[in-house]
């Protein structure tokens, strides 16, 4: 509803691709309202979708998201936080060991048990993380059968990628991406 009309909503093409919407009143005429280039490719909406949940975090020393997605159909999601029932490192501060706060449980940690808890296979998926599994997560990660793992930066753990590589998970960078 705008100045009192009823508005509908369609897609139109240009010749070179792009398209634009057009949004037509009650007879006060056409009027374009917004330009996209394309659809974004599926890596790029569920890293942003990660990203949205990272925004969950309850560990202000670094905010996490992630997603495990099997045929583009989201399965689970978590983010970095303290134990169910336990306060958040935002509300009285860090339990740190070796420079690491391990008070909280890891996004992906999170999510694989969150599939466990609602009895969500994942098996053959893949996971989005808005950084990469450092190397306990990686590990549950594998054996969960997860065959891929994007991340949106590398996190601190070299060791992930040699293992991914004898183990047959594929891993993607979208560091350098536009899904920010």
């Amino acid at each position: 509803m705008m100045d009192g009309g009823f508005w509908t909503n369609r897609k139109v093409f240009r010749k070179d691709g792009q398209s634009f919407s057009v949004f037509r009143g009650d007879g006060t005429g056409t009027k374009a309202i917004s330009f996209m280039a394309r659809r974004i490719d599926w890596d790029t909406y569920f890293m942003r979708i990660a990203r949205e949940v990272s925004g969950r975090s309850t560990c202000d020393r670094k905010h996490v998201g992630a997603v495990i997605v099997r045929d583009r159909t989201i399965l689970s999601t978590g983010y970095n936080g303290s134990i169910s029932g336990m306060p958040h490192c935002d509300d009285v501060g860090h339990m740190m060991d070796g420079g690491h706060c391990v008070a909280t449980i890891h996004a992906e940690a999170n999510a694989i048990l969150q599939a466990a808890r609602n009895g969500v296979m994942i098996k053959g998926a893949a996971v989005y993380i808005s950084a990469s599994p450092c190397w306990n997560c990686f590990k549950m990660i594998a054996n969960t059968g997860i065959r891929r793992i994007v991340y949106g930066e590398f996190y601190r753990d070299e060791r992930i990628f040699e293992i991914a590589r004898t183990v047959g998970i594929e891993m993607v960078d979208l560091s350098e991406a536009d899904w920010k």
